[in-house]
């Protein structure tokens, strides 16, 4: 049997996880499931699939956690270094779907047990895309992406020449202001912004997406993984959400991946790699759909995308701050502390100040360094705040 981790078990991608492993009895033996504050659903589902132990982020939810599961058998812990320490035991395969920067430590010490990572925390590669390759590299770990976009591109480059590809056109559905006009979004409210056309997600990552910086995110990604120029790299609107991702290759030929907007295909896909099982997702009948749109993303309307480039021209550790800074400002934009548009401007000027810190973005990338820099973005994007109001 494989064993198999899931660090966000209780979010959107750790329960399309968890209802692949559970239609497959006697497959997978599930080491540990994590989760945040939703202790009902990770006690059940850690009762459910036998989990050794299950893991809350927050210590002073132990006691809740332990009351759960007792009489199970399942172990209970909480907090930082808890989730650390389930991710050092020993498991074939590890979903990291913990949500922003908290999930780079255990992603990080799975691989150092030469796990196969299933990348879903896509702040990880941009916050250390290089100490995440590296670190695979160091201990006979892999690394497969879970975004949608980024296994779109994975599977359409098997058995291709990676020096064969001209571009990678990654897709966004725009979000649910995509049709709005601009004059109305300084007064969008987080309820609004958290409602998916096409998706079913949480919270931050839907609001994430009607700014446009969950593509953003993507797009520094794409670079980590593939190795791409950013040059290379290119972001399309598709309404329909149906073509998660483009490869171009130097011929003139455009691979397409086409499918159903359902996280359990870029799942399944990681969690059977090489092989390619059945999935119980949508056979999508094109005849229906009819029509397929595009259109190219508004930088004025998604300035995210645009930071996102001067980023990767800044190279190093910018993508730390870019995150940061990014997790804070939807911090306080839920609290209705700043507007939507204020979250790309707080952003902007988080960047710039802590682009003049001597030996800040310039130093070595390792995971003290990359916690250092987050924390410093994060009380500077307080500040800015602070500032603007």
């Amino acid at each position: 049997m494989r064993r198999v981790s899931i660090f966000g078990a209780t979010g959107s991608i750790g329960q399309n996880t968890i209802d692949l492993i559970a239609r497959a009895p006697g497959e997978y033996d599930v080491v540990a499931l994590t989760g945040g504050r939703n202790i009902a659903q990770l006690a059940a589902d850690a009762r459910r699939l036998g989990a050794e132990l299950a893991v809350t982020a927050h210590d002073a939810l132990l006691p809740d956690l332990r009351a759960a599961l007792e009489g199970s058998g399942v172990e209970a812990a909480a907090g930082e270094g808890a989730l650390v320490e389930a991710a050092g035991r020993p498991a074939d395969w590890v979903m990291s779907a913990i949500v922003g920067a908290a999930g780079l430590a255990p992603g990080l010490r799975a691989l150092e047990q030469g796990a196969t990572l299933a990348l879903a925390n896509k702040e990880s590669m941009v916050c250390a895309g290089a100490l995440v390759s590296r670190t695979a590299r160091a201990h006979g770990g892999r690394v497969l992406p879970v975004d949608s976009e980024h296994s779109a591109v994975f599977q359409a480059l098997v058995g291709e020449d990676l020096a064969a590809v001209e571009r990678v056109i990654i897709t966004a559905s725009g979000g649910a202001f995509r049709d709005w006009p601009l004059d109305d979004l300084a007064a969008a409210t987080p309820e609004q912004a958290a409602t998916h056309p096409n998706w079913d997600m949480g919270q931050r990552i839907t609001i994430d997406s009607a700014s446009m910086f969950n593509k953003a995110l993507e797009v520094i990604e794409t670079r980590e993984f593939f190795g791409l120029d950013p040059a290379q790299i290119e972001v399309l609107v598709h309404p329909e959400s149906l073509i998660h991702a483009l490869v171009g290759f130097r011929d003139g030929a455009l691979m397409a991946h086409v499918g159903p907007p359902d996280m359990r295909h870029a799942i399944g896909f990681a969690l059977h790699y090489p092989e390619r099982r059945a999935l119980p997702v949508e056979r999508l009948d094109l005849g229906q759909v009819a029509t397929l749109s595009f259109r190219a993303p508004d930088e004025t309307r998604y300035p995210a995308l645009r930071l996102a480039r001067e980023v990767m021209a800044a190279g190093g550790l910018a993508g730390a701050v870019f995150n940061a800074a990014k997790e804070r400002a939807l911090d306080r934009f839920i609290a209705r502390d700043i507007g939507f548009l204020d979250m790309a401007a707080v952003v902007e000027e988080v960047l710039t100040r802590l682009s003049w810190r001597a030996g800040l973005i310039d130093a070595a990338m390792t995971l003290d360094n990359v916690a250092q820099v987050d924390h410093l973005a994060r009380d500077e994007a307080d500040r800015v705040i602070a500032d603007r109001n």
